[in-house]
């Protein structure tokens, strides 16, 4: 049940972990203001990864944010896109190319928790664990049109099988749906409000961390083979896209406006 007391503490940069003494890993993701991803948090994550992968006291994963977090995962961090260069972000996207992919493939039940909102690659990652429970007002969105670029989402989400339709209105429009305006997609296991997120998540967590380890890595592998690897081909191809587009200088306007600073002259 939700509140099993934790018997260990360890802390991966942005992510700290509490390990219960059910197996369960209470992860909480805290960046402020927005828990934005830098490439560093991208090493926070593949560090998480490795500790997760050589240690058999981890039955089940659920990620979360602090109480007050402004957001669940807020996207990329754009302070690292101002006077981005081609090069620079395929540089940067081979460093991601070798962190979040550890992520994906952990071999362990991840639930997301989301109680605030889920942007860009946040939505990558909430569709990366195998279960999330949301509340009703967290915003879901996939915004990097509006910033003259394309966002790797749409392969992963096709992959789960949401409805195709939606997933275009959202990467074309770029506009935050709740997530009460998408449950009917059957992205969410649960549309709940804020306050039964976390107990929610936590309950399912200990019923699955009760089987056996043996078996949740097996159904685990077989799940991700299961998506088969089409989206992270899609993935590959938007990221070629989107570095061809980061140098236009619409790109650039938008960042710095989004940043809060003036445009160049």
């Amino acid at each position: 049940m939700y509140g099993k007391e934790s018997t260990d503490a360890v802390r991966f940069g942005a992510f700290s972990v509490e390990l219960q003494d059910n197996g369960v890993a209470l992860v909480t993701f805290s960046r402020p203001p927005v828990n934005a991803l830098s490439l560093k948090t991208y090493e926070d994550i593949r560090e998480f990864a490795e500790f997760v992968s050589g240690n058999d006291r981890v039955k089940v994963i659920v990620l979360t944010a602090p109480d007050d977090a402004r957001a669940w995962c807020g996207g990329a961090d754009l302070r690292e896109f101002e006077g981005m260069t081609a090069a620079r972000r395929k540089e940067r996207y081979e460093f991601i190319n070798e962190c979040l992919p550890q992520f994906h493939r952990i071999d362990r039940p991840m639930i997301a928790a989301i109680r605030s909102a889920a942007i860009g690659v946040g939505v990558m990652l909430a569709g990366m664990c195998d279960l999330r429970v949301a509340s009703n007002d967290a915003r879901i969105a996939c915004p990097e049109v509006d910033y003259g670029l394309i966002g790797g989402s749409a392969g992963l989400l096709a992959s789960l099988r949401m409805p195709e339709a939606k997933v275009r209105e959202m990467v074309y429009t770029g506009r935050a749906f709740t997530a009460k305006e998408l449950e009917s997609t059957g992205f969410f296991n649960y549309v709940v409000p804020r306050s039964a997120v976390l107990p929610l998540a936590l309950d399912l967590a200990d019923t699955i961390a009760g089987k056996s380890l043996p078996a949740l890595k097996a159904r685990k592998l077989a799940s991700l083979m299961f998506e088969g690897p089409e989206w992270m081909d899609a993935y590959l191809t938007a990221q070629e896209a989107s570095s061809a587009l980061v140098e236009n200088p619409e790109s650039n306007a938008a960042v710095r406006a989004a940043l809060g600073k003036e445009p160049e002259a």
